[in-house]
């Protein structure tokens, strides 16, 4: 009897555990050019769809909140953050995104960022760190056990067609023998792009994986940004979306990078003044994202 009434009683915690919610905190700089196409602000369109399902548990935070909506205890109580930012990127202190890449890290905590949030100090300092960490893996166990890391932090600029992608790296070994690396970060922007709202076409290239449930093998977007490859970062260990335009211009549009035992979800399409959200397509996307990071923390 009482092995029958454990058996019922571990079900039970089972079941209570695969229950609980994943909390979601969608993060939005609410600038006023939004309310051309989201009345309530984009944070809170895609947190209405994500709340919309029962399994998911939303927040809304926004920069003008106290502790620019992003305090420890607020951070400390959600699975996934979602960054939407484009005008007030550098009211964000680098050490905030630098904690918010630490809890990455350490898999308590998935990005997901959204278009102009490739400026946005999270996701700069993600693929920051993403750069260091490649840079050090090129070196032997001993060698990273004394190296010194100079990085060069680049200024917010679009790059020139033919510049040097970013990030990239040189070895030197000191006198005394001890490896440096000086590290040129990522600029994290892309040489070319173009607001004027005309369409892409985008192709889910790996449609067996968990972030193309739901979705066609192409569909359309028929108002957005283009942004133009190479955009500048570590090479992402996923690329599941490949967008175009019918000017030739491709860029790669869904990237996932491994930061520690975490991850960062990057999706391009956008801007505030297309209603890019309230197409199925994307929201389901970033659902998919939502689930998928979650699922994948250790």
């Amino acid at each position: 009897m009482w092995l029958r009434l454990s058996m019922v009683l571990g079900c039970l915690c089972s079941l209570a555990q695969a229950a609980e919610p994943v909390r979601v905190l969608v993060w939005d700089e609410q600038q006023p050019a939004q309310k051309q196409a989201y009345p309530d602000y984009l944070g809170h369109q895609i947190a209405t769809y994500l709340a919309s399902r029962p399994d998911l548990q939303i927040t809304e935070a926004k920069l003008d909140d106290v502790g620019q909506g992003i305090t420890d205890e607020q951070l400390n109580g959600h699975d996934v953050l979602i960054w939407w930012g484009h005008v007030r990127h550098r009211e964000i202190p680098v050490a905030t995104g630098q904690r918010i890449v630490q809890r990455i890290q350490a898999g308590n905590l998935s990005l997901i960022a959204l278009h102009s949030a490739h400026w946005s100090v999270p996701f700069i300092e993600a693929m920051n760190q993403r750069a260091i960490d490649d840079a050090l893996a090129t070196l032997t166990e001993d060698e990273r056990k004394t190296a010194r890391v100079d990085s060069i932090r680049p200024p917010y600029r679009v790059p020139a067609p033919d510049a040097k992608r970013t990030p990239h790296f040189e070895k030197v070994v000191e006198a005394d023998g001890v490896v440096t690396l000086k590290i040129e970060l990522p600029i994290c922007c892309f040489p070319a792009y173009r607001p004027d709202g005309k369409p892409s076409h985008v192709e889910v290239l790996k449609p067996d994986h968990p972030l193309a449930a739901g979705l066609p093998a192409r569909f359309d977007i028929p108002h957005t940004e283009m942004y133009a490859d190479p955009f500048h970062v570590p090479k992402p260990d996923l690329v599941m979306y490949r967008e175009t335009w019918d000017a030739g211009e491709t860029f790669e549009s869904g990237s996932v990078w491994n930061i520690g035992q975490g991850k960062v979800f990057y999706f391009r399409p956008g801007h505030e003044t297309f209603g890019v959200f309230h197409q199925p397509e994307t929201l389901r996307v970033v659902e998919n994202a939502v689930r998928w990071l979650a699922g994948e923390q250790p």
